[in-house]
């Protein structure tokens, strides 16, 4: 039996709808609260869905009993203010998962963040060491809450404290794909595309504020959330895998692009407005994100990676359109 903690937000739940289809036995730790989140568990069996206020109860019933942990479980808005919300979800029980499974020892396959890169000013590779990772400067409290964990855990593993069988921390670059529907302004701009454009809006796209990037020039990562599923599921089948690894695609990819590639989904033709990134995110605006996956590949992960184009064709004609776009 496996848990999934996060496991009714986007990420975990395409994990569990995975797992239930490979017929794995999972447990959701996750709050579902009064909108439609729910739903991202609707088409598959789970065990039990627990808050995660009990998980200190759960975790004494489960003794001898899990298999597995994934964590993926967290505060994610990036705008997220208080820092004491972000300690308790983000770092301590990330903490309290790692000695559980340390204990018992099981495999613990938790998430981390781009976002722990900050402005990429020290690139963007995966080097788990305790002198790379001081080196990186979060841009805001979720990124500095992910980081603070893999530093944590670069400190336990220095000094050969207890340590689950198998570990890996993923950096997860901009996911995009189906379930991430009650994310609101923290969803993908492929998702907030889409709507724009069925409502018969323009595409809107930020301006640049900076010198080197045109309007819509602005790059990142984008990786379809079928790629992030599927690099879990390799390392919950290797488990001699350990370590801090990058989950992007490699390849940096413009805002234009993007759009472009709705547009080509939905058949529509192009209709781009530029407006100003807001003030209250300018000076924290990263320009270039692109993962390194030297490591993972090193690792033995050789499946290859969605390209943009075919990931949004997907997301667009197999969910969006849909009256159930649920995966």
């Amino acid at each position: 039996m496996l848990l999934v903690t996060g496991g009714a937000g986007f990420i975990g739940s395409n994990l569990v709808a995975a797992l239930a289809e490979r017929g794995e036995a999972v447990i959701v730790c996750d709050r579902l609260g009064t909108g439609d989140k729910w739903r991202n568990l609707a088409h598959h069996e789970v065990e039990d869905v627990i808050p995660p206020e009990e998980m200190p109860d759960f975790l004494r019933w489960a003794e001898g009993r899990l298999t597995g942990v994934f964590h993926m479980g967290a505060i994610s808005t990036t705008t997220e203010s208080d820092g004491d919300a972000l300690l308790a979800n983000n770092f301590r029980l990330s903490k309290v998962l790692w000695d559980h499974c340390s204990r018992e020892e099981i495999p613990l396959i938790y998430a981390s963040s781009a976002a722990t890169y900050g402005d990429g000013a020290e690139g963007f590779d995966d080097d788990a060491g305790r002198g790379h990772l001081a080196r990186l400067r979060p841009m805001n409290g979720y990124g500095w809450s992910k980081h603070l964990f893999d530093r944590w855990v670069a400190r336990r593993l220095a000094t050969d404290s207890p340590a689950p069988p198998q570990w890996a921390g993923l950096k997860f670059f901009n996911v995009y794909g189906p379930n991430e529907y009650h994310k609101g302004g923290q969803a993908s701009v492929a998702w907030h595309l889409y709507g724009q454009l069925s409502r018969g809006e323009p595409a809107k796209l930020f301006q640049s504020h900076h010198p080197d990037y045109p309007d819509g020039g602005q790059l990142r990562d984008f990786i379809w959330v079928g790629d992030c599923v599927d690099v879990m599921l390799w390392l919950l089948d290797n488990s001699a895998v350990n370590g801090l690894f990058n989950v992007g695609t490699g390849q940096a990819r413009s805002f234009a692009d993007l759009a472009r590639a709705v547009f080509a989904a939905m058949e529509r033709p192009e209709n781009i407005r530029y407006v100003p990134t807001p003030e209250a995110i300018r000076d924290k605006y990263q320009y270039f994100t692109e993962a390194k996956m030297a490591r993972l590949r090193a690792a033995g992960y050789d499946k290859p990676f969605t390209d943009l184009e075919a990931g949004v064709a997907r997301y667009v004609k197999d969910f969006l359109v849909k009256p159930d776009p649920y995966c």
